[in-house]
This record gives structure tokens, sequence and C-alpha cells, in this order.
């Protein structure tokens, strides 16, 4: 077997390793039979939010066994592959089965960043707002292009995508809008997209054709799970209706449907505006307590977030990536250092890449130093 091939086998069988310790394997047959049983007793849909819960873990436990032995085969099958045409002077067959186990490697390293996906909200749908920065039609126009590079991510994973609320840009572009965005592991793979995004390229608005340098900010939470219990005093809201200034064509209501809904405490405000008025309430309430929930996550996480920024490391409140499209094309995630001159496809939502490195630096702690112990 070739070096390069001898490393490639190599980098899976680890990735394998520390993902066969983040599921548990040696056990998790034995758990997913326990989940079995579990959904078979006749009483458990009396209770359909527990039901409902059970049955995700379950689904979740049994792809996660699946995922494992499939490619534990595929290494078998093609390390095999390669023996047997080295045997036989079979140059092709040798070669399928490289280009086979490279494809492996990517999907084994891909799996494992998923298997870190363990933090008590990383399963749950999330929402995503997006608020153009100071810099009037500029900011706004960048706003536009950080939501559709969004929504083309997602919606090449799978998931659903729900515009919630969405305010015109005077000009061109967008103000704000905020997505609802549903599927395993959302919230997991988004939560390190918030901060400020920092555009640099020529304006297409100045007709002088200057570069200009552009600010949006991107604010990601999770969708409270019926399980966790956030309490909100009616007391402590203001609830305003109005109507909405969308982008036009379906968007824009002709009654006063949309509904903003104040914490006074917090001071935190969450909209939505694309459905009937009770139905935007209803996503406003939920809405507001994931952010609360989501402060409740930060304040967690307050002494572990203290010791990164005494490192000089960003926080998610800061500037955390710059997209430069002039002079040169690069995009650089300042957390990580990790950069790509492919601007254009991260902008058509090719952003695996960028979030695998935050997720693996932000799971050093816990991630593959713990597995290897």
């Amino acid at each position: 077997m070739r070096a390069d091939t001898q490393n490639t086998v190599e980098a899976i069988e680890k990735s394998l390793q520390l993902l066969s310790k983040r599921i548990g394997m040696d056990t998790a047959e034995h758990r997913l039979e326990e989940f079995n049983a579990m959904t078979e007793d006749p009483e458990l849909w009396n209770d359909p939010d527990r039901a409902q819960k059970l049955m995700r873990e379950r689904q979740a436990l049994a792809d996660a066994i699946e995922t494992y032995t499939t490619m534990a085969q595929d290494l078998s099958d093609n390390i095999e592959l390669i023996e047997m045409g080295e045997m036989e002077d079979d140059a092709e067959v040798i070669s399928e089965a490289e280009a086979a186990l490279k494809a492996l490697k990517e999907k084994a390293a891909a799996a494992e960043l998923e298997a870190l996906l363990d933090g008590e909200a990383d399963s749950n749908d999330t929402f995503l707002e997006i608020n153009a920065g100071a810099g009037g039609t500029e900011s706004c126009d960048w706003a536009s292009m950080l939501a559709r590079m969004y929504v083309r991510w997602a919606e090449a994973h799978g998931y659903k995508v729900e515009l919630l609320s969405e305010s015109a840009g005077d000009e061109a572009g967008i103000r704000s809008a905020a997505y609802k965005i549903s599927g395993h592991n959302a919230y997991g793979w988004l939560k390190s997209e918030s901060g400020v995004h920092r555009l640099v390229r020529i304006s297409p608005y100045d007709s002088a054709a200057r570069r200009h340098t552009s600010f949006s900010s991107v604010w990601v939470y999770p969708v409270v799970d019926d399980n966790i219990e956030i309490e909100v005093n009616p007391s402590d809201i203001r609830l305003d209706t109005y109507r909405s200034s969308g982008a036009g064509g379906q968007h824009v209501n002709t009654t006063d449907s949309a509904v903003r809904i104040t914490h006074l405490p917090t001071g935190i405000v969450v909209t939505s505006s694309e459905k009937s008025q009770h139905q935007n309430r209803d996503i406003a309430m939920k809405a507001l307590k994931s952010r609360l929930y989501q402060m409740e996550l930060e304040k967690r996480n307050a002494e572990i977030n203290a010791q990164r920024e005494a490192k000089g490391e960003a926080g998610w409140g800061n500037q955390i990536r710059s997209y430069v499209l002039q002079p040169y094309q690069m995009v650089k995630d300042l957390r990580t250092g990790y950069e790509t001159s492919d601007t254009q496809g991260v902008l058509d939502g090719d952003l695996d890449g960028l979030m695998g490195a935050t997720l693996a630096m932000g799971m050093s702690g816990k991630g593959r130093e713990a597995a290897e112990e």
C-alpha cells in the first residue's frame, strides 16, 4: 500500500476510533434495544412531547450506529480491494479503491465533527437573525447577501427554512431578517456564526467605483424544546402590532398583523411578520423564550468565554469573519485563522469548512482530547 494511502487509512481509523467513543459503541446496541422497548409501550403516546423526544433520541442513536458501522465496513472493503489489486497487479481496482478511501476520509472527519455536537441545545432547531450595520445601502445589501448565504447552506443540508420577518432597506437589500431553521443539529452547526461579519469590495452603488467596507451582525439562538421551561412574566413584556415592511410580493401584509414583543427587563426585542397576528404572536413568544434561554446558556459559559477572551480570541459578539472581494479574494475566520480564496463558493453557501474549523476549536477542551483519553 502506498504511503499516502496508508496515511489516509490511518486518518479514517482515528476518526472512527474517536467517533466510536463519542457514540459509546460498546453499549450503543444495548441502548438502542432499550429505546425500542420503550417505543413499544402502548402508553407512550399518552404524553406526546415525551414520545416525540424519545423517538428523536432513538433515531439519532440508530443513525449514529448505522453511520459508524457503514464507514467501518467501507474501510475494510476498500483495504481488501487494494490488497487484492496489488496481488493481481490490477491498477484500475487499486485506483478506484484509493479514490473511495479519500472520499471516506472526508465523510469520517465530518461524522467526527457531527458527534461533537452534544451540547445541551445543539440538536435543536435554531433562530437566525441578520441585521445590517451602519453604512446605509452598502450594509443593507451585505445583510441581504448573508441571508442568501445562510439560506443556501441550510437548504443544501436538507434543513427547513422559514422566514419569520424581514425589513427592507431603503434602496436595496434588507435592514434585518429573521429565520427559523429546522433540522437535526441546526443550532449546533450555526451557533458559531453569531457575531459581526465584515465585507470589503468595490461598491456597485458607488459611481466612482471606490472600495467600501460594510458590516452586518448575525445572531443565532436555539429554539427552546417543550421540555425546557422558560417562564415569562406577562407584566415584563410589551406587545406591539404593526404593518409589515417586507421586500414585497406575498410577504407584504395589508393589515397590522406583524407582532413585536419587547422584554422590558432585558431589552430583548423579537418580531414576526410573515403569518397571521395570532401565529406571529406565538412565533414571537417562542423566539423570546429562546433568546432568554440563550442568555442563560451564555451565563453558564461565562467563565469559559472569559478565558478565551483572555487569550485574545474573538467573542461571539465581536467581528468574527472577513470577506474580502477586492483587491484580492479571501474569506478568513478571525477566530480560527481558517481561510479560503473561494469567496463565491462561500457566498453561495459552502460554509462547512469554516463551521467545522470553528466547531473543532470550540470543542477542543472536550472534543478530540477528551475522546483520546
